[in-house]
């Protein structure tokens, strides 16, 4: 067994174990981090990037089947589905192989295998045999083990029939029929990206709306753009049961009026969230806190146990690589003892990637006047957008929610072309505690997308000359 003394140990390699690893070498501390899989945990490998991957192909797709709007002629394109998988893995082993040069460039130690605590300042590491192979004694001990699909009563998955996101990325076949269960940022994605290829999809969502966490104007948006693409919503809908049943699976279904029916199709797609990955982390003879099934931290991401911390999924919503990332940093400067300030957690962007693509930032509407904003709402439609009828998509709105008093944007939400770059700018605006005139007066550039948000300010005082 090998001994290690150190500052830091990491037990995760995602989104934030990596990235609090590199930040915690870059000041100077002495870092190890474990990874009983491949460096970059589930986000790199098996969902945010090489799912772009695939969400990029099957934009390429769409635009094949209408080249023709285009300019062009097409005849007999066939779809090689192994290659489009192939690409989607490269990207991701690309990915990977980053990571693994990071570490090396930054002189983080990386060992393989399943971290434990033993106390609060000791790790033990366990191959994938069970076999002890580490001891590491460690000043600090940051978790970031991230989140699995959650699996709940009566939905059977046997990662054959019933899939979830891991089998959906790799499949080595189009299935003829689907079912996706729940419709939030992985059910949309995955429900466009099948259907693009042709695959016939149906969408399970208990919630009124697809996307229930969205602005409900964005998720009607999504929702007949979805059906204009010929996939089956069912909505206020919860799922019974699932089972396979020999070359399909058997989807029972109940409607709000307690109606019930047997949906049948070639698979079926679990996309109704993710649970933590907190078992056979010795939490409990620590004695770190686990609320629900996230670990409580504080707001400089501490746990109940000093040189405890958690970062990432496993600390609780949002689920996101981005705030994982900067849970991750804002844990390490706190440690090093810089003036760090805490997460504005109000102020992280989410973005689904589909096709119209959905970002969205702050307060929906609905949630706004519920805590006694007076508002006004700034709309502005793609479809009078030069730019984007000149790339060929026109679908969609990007809507501001202002504070009428003070003209604060109290949040933003996109659907459209492209939208998952232009949140940035009203997250920037937010930071700086920008009006929605600051934004109306600054000058974007002509013709772009961009323009979109500058126009929906200004729809709100009446002053755009576009719309």
């Amino acid at each position: 067994m090998n001994s290690h003394s150190v500052d830091v140990v990491v037990v995760g390699a995602g989104p934030g174990g990596y990235v609090a690893a590199i930040r915690a070498a870059q000041l100077g501390m002495k870092t190890i981090c474990i990874e009983r899989d491949r460096l970059g945990g589930v986000c790199l490998n098996w969902g945010c990037i090489p799912s772009k991957a695939l969400l990029k192909s099957a934009e390429y797709k769409q635009f094949l089947d209408h080249a023709g709007d285009y300019g062009f002629k097409l005849e007999n394109v066939a779809v090689e589905f192994d290659k489009v998988i192939a690409r989607s893995r490269a990207v991701a082993d690309r990915m990977n192989n980053g990571v693994a040069f990071l570490f090396k460039k930054y002189k983080v130690q990386h060992i393989a295998g399943s971290g434990k605590l033993l106390d609060a300042r000791t790790v033990e590491v366990t191959d994938s045999n069970g076999n002890v192979t580490d001891r590491i004694t460690a000043k600090h001990v940051i978790i970031a083990t991230g989140a699995r699909t959650r699996v709940i009563p009566g939905i059977e998955v046997d990662r054959k029939r019933v899939w979830t996101s891991t089998e959906a990325m790799l499949s080595p076949s189009i299935p003829s029929t689907m079912v996706v269960i729940g419709s939030g940022a992985i059910g949309v994605e995955f429900a466009y990206f099948y259907n693009a290829f042709g695959t016939k999809v149906t969408i399970v969502e208990m919630m009124p709306t697809l996307v229930p966490n969205e602005d409900e104007e964005i998720a009607r948006e999504l929702e007949r753009s979805f059906k204009k693409q010929g996939m089956t919503i069912m909505t206020k809908t919860k799922v019974v049961s699932t089972r396979s049943v020999g070359d399909g699976v058997e989807v029972v279904v109940e409607s709000a009026d307690g109606n019930q029916q047997t949906l049948r199709a070639d698979v079926a797609l679990n996309a109704v969230g993710v649970q933590g990955n907190i078992e056979h982390l010795g939490l409990e003879t620590v004695g770190v806190t686990v609320e629900r099934g996230w670990i409580k931290v504080d707001q400089y991401m501490r746990t109940n146990v000093e040189g405890v911390y958690a970062i990432g999924d496993i600390a609780g919503p949002p689920w996101l690589a981005h705030k994982a990332s900067a849970e991750g940093i804002l844990c390490v400067e706190n440690i090093a003892g810089l003036d760090v300030h805490p997460l504005d957690y109000g102020n992280i962007p989410g973005c689904t990637y589909c096709q119209p693509q959905i970002a969205s930032i702050g307060l929906t509407e609905k949630k706004a006047r519920e805590a006694g904003y007076q508002v006004k709402i700034g709309k502005f439609p793609f479809t009078a957008s030069g730019k984007a009828w000149g790339i060929g998509k026109t679908e969609g709105f990007v809507k501001l929610v202002i504070d009428a008093k003070y003209g604060e944007v109290l949040g933003a939400h996109m659907i459209g072309p492209d939208v998952t770059e232009l949140i940035a700018e009203i997250g920037v605006a937010r930071s700086l505690d920008a009006t929605a005139h600051t934004l109306i007066k600054t000058i974007h550039a002509h013709p772009t997308l961009s323009e979109a948000v500058m126009e929906s300010a200004a729809t709100a005082y009446g002053e755009s000359v576009n719309c």
